[in-house]
């Protein structure tokens, strides 16, 4: 009790303000905003404009969707490096049925089942499915560097070909085969070429998360059809009868492939056909997902950054791979902190989730840089990470990619980067909701650019804009002459 009493309490140097709103009437300020959101200023310039209107970076708003698919889509916004943290707070914010923002996709796309992203640390069922998500992912551990390697050598040298063919080459669809192909043979001991699925795995998956996530994204159709599109999209959700024939074909061939982790499941008393549709989550969306916009984010920001960075990339990685006898190992790996520092900025600049919800457990007090604000119990509290990660009051020249940001006493600022539900200096547990997998994301995309940079010298893209993130079109890649696979 005295611990929720200092918590109301503000900071004597903070003034306790109201917290500014701007949420219009009923049922037509929710449609105004998704269109301003999708339509007439965008995402970023959404949330930058009422921050400059209010001069707060705490307000109310509307978040899409809106009516009708979300029943009440006003948020308190959380957008600095201060207010933004109790969001990851499971003490204090509630994290049930949230993961995909003010609405939930039906629990007919997920066989039924709410999936441990939806559930709450509270509830029963998330502590033993985020072990046996922990436990599966240290029992792989030893297989991660071996078989990445292998899959990233096939993606190269198809992106050498369809480059030398077509004089560009698309990372994006050939990233989208590589990452199913390595991140379902992890869990499921086999490749998907094995399986019925052949080489449609990532066509199945688009088909089945497109419906859950139309209401957060724009086709960049042409203007005259945006109210065709907001009406389709953003109204009213897709029945999960229309992709049910691609999730079961997912299913059935998790549940054929994917016996050891199954096993498990039921050894810890998850019921076998629970456990693998949370296993078809986590591996299509919370993995695959992750990857599909991870590595072109990466590859995108280490491109745009130029040759300089590019040639400090190659002499670090080529360094600390010779001292290790020509392996890529994990104390290779840890040598490498230019590499580790372009990760971590790639996730800071560009995280893969830019959206946290929560829902207050309680009254309470939550004080940005400037101010202190009375958020009472019930209240949907909402942070956008890719503001809140550019805050100029923690990072110098926030909107900027800085390679070497968290070398040496820059790693201090790890505490500031959240793209996995939590800072980047805490570890997952059963208690909260960080990523499973975020270390195992991190030491992927470092694997990534170490097996790039052995390969290439340097490289160029064009960089637009794909449904869910960037898209990264080669343009040249110059090779390693002295690289031998």
């Amino acid at each position: 009790m005295s611990s929720q009493k200092e918590d109301r309490k503000p900071e004597p140097e903070l003034p306790l303000r109201e917290i500014p709103r701007d949420d219009g009437v009923p049922f037509l300020g929710p449609i105004k905003d998704r269109l301003d959101y999708f339509y007439n200023q965008g995402r970023d310039n959404f949330f930058i404009s009422r921050i400059l209107k209010h001069q707060s970076t705490v307000f109310r708003t509307n978040m899409p969707p809106g009516p009708l698919i979300a029943s009440n889509p006003n948020v308190v916004v959380l957008l600095d490096a201060k207010s933004f943290p109790v969001l990851l707070d499971t003490s204090k914010v509630e994290k049930r049925d949230v993961f995909t923002g003010t609405y939930m996709s039906s629990t007919a796309f997920t066989g039924g089942y709410r999936i441990c992203s939806y559930l709450d640390p509270s509830e029963p069922d998330h502590a033993a499915l985020k072990y046996w998500f922990l436990s599966q992912l240290s029992a792989r551990k030893d297989r991660v560097i071996p078989l990445f390697r292998n899959h990233l050598s096939d993606h190269f040298l198809k992106l050498e070909d369809q480059l030398f063919k077509n004089g560009e080459a698309d990372f994006n669809k050939l990233n989208d085969q590589m990452s199913f192909n390595f991140i379902f043979e992890l869990f499921c001991d086999r490749p998907p070429s094995d399986t019925t699925l052949r080489t449609k795995g990532p066509i199945f998956v688009s088909l089945w998360l497109l419906p859950q996530l139309s209401p957060q994204i724009t086709l960049g159709l042409p203007k005259f059809l945006n109210f065709v599109e907001d009406l389709l999209l953003h109204t009213v959700p897709f029945p999960a009868l229309l992709v049910k024939p691609f999730y079961n074909k997912l299913y059935n061939v998790f549940w054929d492939s994917a016996t050891s982790a199954l096993d498990e499941a039921e050894r810890l008393g998850i019921p076998r056909d629970e456990a693998c549709h949370n296993l078809v989550f986590l591996v299509c969306f919370n993995a695959y997902g992750g990857m599909k916009l991870l590595f072109p984010a990466l590859l995108k920001w280490v491109g745009i950054a130029g040759q300089y960075l590019h040639r400090q990339l190659r002499n670090e990685i080529r360094t600390a791979v010779k001292e290790a006898g020509g392996k890529v190992t994990l104390s290779a790996l840890e040598k490498m902190n230019l590499t580790k520092s372009v990760v971590y900025e790639a996730l800071r600049i560009e995280p893969p989730v830019p959206f946290q919800y929560g829902k207050a457990k309680r009254d309470m007090i939550v004080r940005s840089h400037d101010a202190a604000f009375e958020i009472k119990e019930g209240d949907m509290l909402f942070g956008y990470q890719t503001i809140a990660e550019r805050d100029p009051k923690i990072f110098e020249n926030p909107n900027e990619f800085v390679g070497d940001r968290f070398v040496e006493e820059g790693e201090k600022l790890l505490e500031y980067v959240w793209w996995s539900n939590g800072p980047e200096t805490k570890s997952p547990t059963v208690e909260d909701k960080q990523c499973a997998g975020k270390d195992l994301v991190v030491l992927m995309n470092r694997i990534l650019l170490v097996e790039f940079f052995l390969r290439y010298d340097t490289f160029i893209v064009d960089v637009g804009i794909s449904l869910l993130g960037p898209k990264v079109t080669f343009k040249t890649l110059i090779e390693n002459a002295s690289y031998i696979d």
